[in-house]
């Protein structure tokens, strides 16, 4: 059965990798949990599981850092419950489904959901977008504010940047982009890089639409000051400038 969930690749279940986060893994196919938990537990997770809507209620009480949510639950649906939790908890929700409509995607971002993993996938993309998940919550934990030379503020409680004490308003992709680049410091990171961070693997759309919201985001900041924070590293890309 797992061929149908999963695509064929090599995995190493016995490669551990020091961790702490709890994972909640629900889903309606014993098997599924099954197979899923025993890989997460080989990363190093600790993985927590349910098969309906009411276990999987029971164990968020417990905190996980993560859930990986089926849709198709068999008394109340996985956009149900989500809804239900969204305002108890803060933690990176991914649904695992066989829908593929634009519109089922739709809902599940509606619902709250944070990304959306269509059957069958890779074991290893699942990992490495759990993973990209929890360090983006991390981040989001680790400090309210950071000052930057140049008295520019990025508050990523807020989702905005100060400069002297005066809000320059980023929508929300825009700052997206600021997190990213300001997060990592120096590194250059390429158009399609951005776009894959912060649109995601399967939106529609490409990678010209970086540059524009770049040119936002130096217009807004230009306001205030002559400096420039983003920068454009010819034929690479951009990177942010301590």
């Amino acid at each position: 059965m797992h061929e149908k969930i999963f695509m064929h690749e090599k995995i190493s279940m016995h490669e551990k990798i020091s961790t702490h986060e709890k994972i909640l893994i629900a889903d309606d196919e014993p098997d599924i949990v099954s197979m899923l938990g025993s890989f997460f537990e080989s990363k190093g997770f600790l993985v927590l599981s349910a098969i309906n809507g009411v276990e999987t209620l029971k164990q968020v009480e417990r905190h996980p850092d993560i859930i990986l949510l089926d849709i198709n639950m068999p008394d109340t649906d996985g956009l149900e419950i989500c809804k239900r939790i969204r305002d108890y908890i803060s933690c990176p929700i991914l649904f695992l489904t066989a829908r593929i409509e634009e519109s089922d995607k739709v809902k599940g971002f509606a619902a709250g959901g944070d990304d959306y993993i269509v059957k069958p996938f890779s074991l290893i993309e699942l990992e490495a977008r759990v993973r990209a998940h929890l360090r983006r919550e991390a981040r989001h934990n680790f400090e309210a504010q950071i000052k930057f030379s140049g008295d520019l503020t990025v508050d990523y409680a807020e989702r905005c940047l100060y400069f002297s004490g005066k809000r320059i308003g980023l929508a929300k992709k825009e700052f997206d982009i600021v997190e990213l680049l300001s997060q990592n410091a120096g590194q250059v990171f390429d158009k399609e890089r951005i776009y894959e961070c912060v649109w995601g693997y399967d939106s529609d759309g490409d990678s010209s639409v970086v540059a524009e919201h770049i040119r936002r985001i130096r217009s807004k900041i230009a306001v205030y000051t002559d400096r420039l924070y983003v920068e454009t590293v010819w034929g690479c890309g951009y990177k942010w400038i301590k």
